[in-house]
């Protein structure tokens, strides 16, 4: 039998890659809706993690995390990929984070969420940011400090104190919604920051932003967004 002959051919379009967590039940819906298919090639690759959401079961993916991005398609360099873990980047660190995603598959650009968050809030020029989040203290803490090491300054944060991930996804928008409000209510903020790739912030994001006068960031807009800035691709205005 003889080979058909045939032609190679190379897409135009960006290629992004995303490793997401195990039990996230959000980020992928929500990159979905801010790339559609014809500004961006989405690849998804999945990285083990805990039902519970606590330091040691952040520090068991820094070991999964070479293999987890290994599997994204290697052909050819994507480019940007992004580890969705906002947690996990603060306590394994954004430069190992990094670094192991570079070294396990090729790619022009990397991030993460506190990273990309970082970028945002310079981008904006905000100096004073409150904090929502689902965690428990030892991780909703650390995620604190990384913010005011960067030189940001966190007057208030709230956090809905949920370890289970699977109910993270189930925390209703108007809670969080309303978290923010109160965290405007109680501080001076030139900001708010929704933590966590898991919540379900995408569809409040633009009305809180028109109702406190304060843009909202949120873990997986502030990725999306970075990643496009990062990968030269042009989406509607999200921030």
């Amino acid at each position: 039998m003889s080979a058909f002959p045939y032609t190679l051919e190379t897409s135009p379009i960006p290629r992004l890659g995303l490793v997401v967590l195990q039990v996230d039940e959000t980020i992928e819906e929500d990159f979905r809706r801010i790339f559609p298919p014809e500004i961006a090639r989405l690849h998804i690759a999945r990285i083990p993690s805990g039902a519970e959401l606590n330091p040691d079961t952040i520090a068991e993916m820094e070991g999964a995390l070479p293999a987890a991005a290994s599997l994204l398609p290697g052909f050819e360099p994507l480019d940007s990929v992004g580890y969705a873990c906002t947690s996990g980047t603060t306590l394994i660190g954004a430069d190992r984070v990094h670094s192991l995603i570079a070294k396990a598959v090729p790619t022009k650009s990397a991030t993460n969420p506190l990273t990309a968050t970082l970028a945002a809030c310079e981008h904006l020029g905000l100096k004073r940011l409150g904090i929502v989040s689902p965690y428990i203290a030892s991780v909703a803490t650390p995620i604190r400090n990384a913010f005011t090491a960067a030189g940001l300054t966190v007057p208030e944060t709230l956090s809905f104190g949920e370890e289970v991930e699977a109910r993270v996804a189930r925390i209703a928008p108007a809670s969080i919604a309303e978290a923010a409000r109160t965290l405007a209510r109680s501080a001076e903020l030139d900001g708010i920051f929704l933590s966590c790739t898991n919540l379900r912030t995408l569809d409040i994001l633009a009305p809180l932003k028109r109702e406190l006068g304060l843009p909202i960031l949120s873990s997986n807009q502030a990725l999306a967004w970075h990643m496009a800035r990062l990968s030269g691709i042009e989406i509607a205005p999200i921030l």
